[in-house]
């Protein structure tokens, strides 16, 4: 399981936190920016990181058990 969150401004993504990573990609300038801003927050990385934890994992079997 991989959790990702995107951030978009006028349809094109500048930046994303990838849960694999662990940590924020820009793709624009204003992304890469923005990703280091975040990268060097430890509450930003602590709170994308539990997200997996609260949203992906508490919800697999509720998934899976409709397949």
């Amino acid at each position: 399981i991989e959790y990702i969150y995107s951030v978009y401004y006028n349809k094109v993504e500048y930046a994303r936190f990838t849960s694999s990573l662990g940590k924020f990609v820009g793709f624009t300038q204003y992304g890469l920016k923005n990703a280091d801003y975040w990268n060097n927050n430890p509450s930003q990385l602590a709170l994308r990181s539990t997200e997996k934890e609260r949203y992906c994992l508490h919800n697999i079997g509720i998934w899976f058990s409709n397949i």
